[in-house]
């Protein structure tokens, strides 16, 4: 199946693309989550760029980042949190996901301020994101949960980092605090 991969800034996603990318998500994740809601996704924070897999003008997959400055113990670290990593199961197979995330990563060098991508996922996923090149990390992490509410996470699910504006042994030591919700 042939398919292209392109990058929209949020203000620029057309009526057309919103819909589609409603009908992926609510195929993936209205049963657990209900609707999707593209300024808060299912309790989440936004995106401001979306990287988007199309196949015969319908989005078969999604990747999204924001940009925020955190803190991670003493230090102020800038990155774009990864969330709504998403294939169409029709077009799963494909490596569309590993497109994805190929530019993904381009799109954050291309922002030149972004020191790393942070994301966090299931267990079952931390093989896919460590074969398209980040690297596990263990910290507390402290976040607005999907409830509203401050919410501290002890170390153990899976938190990755993607280096982009430095090596990925500068990533600091301490408790990360997202400053908002997680992605």
């Amino acid at each position: 199946m042939p398919y292209s991969v392109h990058i929209v800034p949020r203000d620029a996603v057309s009526t057309a693309d919103e819909a589609s990318l409603r009908r992926l998500f609510d195929d993936e994740y209205l049963h657990e989550f209900g609707p999707w809601d593209p300024v808060q996704p299912y309790g989440y924070a936004p995106q401001d760029v979306r990287v988007l897999a199309r196949s015969a003008g319908t989005i078969v997959g999604h990747v999204g980042w924001q940009r925020r400055s955190i803190s991670v113990g003493d230090a102020e670290v800038t990155i774009a949190g990864i969330g709504g990593v998403l294939v169409s199961p029709n077009a799963r197979g494909e490596n569309i996901g590993r497109r994805l995330m190929k530019r993904v990563a381009e799109s954050l060098l291309e922002a030149e301020d972004i020191e790393f991508g942070f994301l966090g996922c299931r267990e079952q996923i931390v093989p896919f994101y460590l074969a398209c090149g980040w690297t596990r990390i263990t910290a507390s992490e402290r976040s607005v949960g999907r409830d509203g509410t401050l919410a501290t996470h002890p170390p153990g699910p899976p938190l990755l980092i993607l280096p982009v504006g430095r090596d990925v042994g500068a990533w600091p030591e301490g408790m990360i605090d997202l400053r908002g919700r997680a992605w």
